[in-house]
């Protein structure tokens, strides 16, 4: 079979190497997806040759190796998503999101800012709400090869070992979840600060229904009009948890998010969202993905 071989570089590190397989059999794969399930389990292999340390914050190079994927697949669908996405009274919602590398076993070396990855594989979770990228990025993702992620002193090459479509959520109206990256929930105070709080704050709970309400709209292109039977429950004790984006850059910034388990009543719409493109705020750079718990 014939491959093609990309080299990219990406500020400020985010290498990757692309192989192209068989377009065919990567459509035909898309073509098995059930009810638009647009959640992909990733498994990287971590080729420990180049080192095993990253730095704690990644997620803006993770940000970077989505689009860089999907770009190679449409060009022009990507560069819609990243500089305009979904609109809805002029602003923007980027409908997806993903989880922070789950790494079996690791290591911290807070003195350099770095963790060691000490399991030979790491998992990584993506999910979309709009239909076309199924098509697109599964094509775009088995044209990737490795890639590498980090700073310029700790990096760490990843190698594809397998994707996996995973179902669309399956659920009744109510259920319970844990958080896959952090959750961000913010507002504007009069002196223009901003501020992020726990989602066991009394504001979260309409914080992040307004959040459904305003994808929905700018999703389907009209407002929610059914029964809105909602509520939002906090099941444990929200772990704090400060995000660097595009450290040591001028236009780097911290977002304070939360890791925890609630459980959540909505119409199945609106679980959906939430479910598909992440809970709260900040979707697209990484935060608010969720995993259903399920229970005996």
């Amino acid at each position: 079979m014939k491959r093609l071989w990309f080299f990219i570089e990406l500020e400020p590190l985010c290498l990757l190497t692309y192989t192209i397989w068989d377009i065919e059999y990567v459509n035909y794969l898309a073509l098995q997806s059930k009810e638009n399930a647009m959640r992909f389990k990733i498994v990287l292999q971590v080729d420990k040759k180049y080192g095993n340390r990253l730095p704690f914050n990644y997620q803006y190079e993770q940000m970077a190796v989505i689009y860089k994927i999907l770009s190679l697949s449409d060009e022009s669908y990507a560069n819609w998503l990243h500089d305009n996405g979904f609109e809805l009274e002029g602003k923007q919602f980027k409908l997806f999101t993903y989880s922070s590398l789950i790494i079996p076993s690791l290591g911290l070396d807070k003195e350099h800012g770095c963790l060691y990855i000490n399991s030979d594989t790491v998992e990584w979770y993506i999910s979309f709400l709009p239909e076309k990228s199924t098509r697109q990025f599964i094509q775009g993702i088995f044209m990737e090869q490795t890639f590498q992620l980090g700073n310029r002193q700790n990096v760490v090459q990843f190698k594809v070992q397998s994707v996996e479509m995973l179902p669309a959520l399956n659920c009744e109206e109510e259920a319970e979840f844990k958080t896959l990256s952090p959750m961000c929930i913010s507002r504007r105070e009069e002196n223009g600060k901003t501020v992020y709080l726990s989602p066991a704050d009394p504001y979260a709970k309409g914080a992040i229904l307004m959040s459904l309400l305003n994808r929905y709209v700018a999703y389907y292109g009209k407002p929610y009009q059914g029964v809105l039977n909602y509520d939002f429950i906090v099941t444990n004790v929200p772990k704090p948890k400060l995000i660097t984006i595009k450290a040591d850059t001028s236009q780097q910034t911290r977002v304070k998010g939360f890791l925890c388990k609630f459980r959540m009543k909505g119409p199945k719409e609106l679980m959906n969202i939430m479910y598909e493109s992440g809970i709260a705020e900040k979707g697209s750079s990484g935060f608010g993905m969720v995993e259903k718990i399920n229970h005996p």
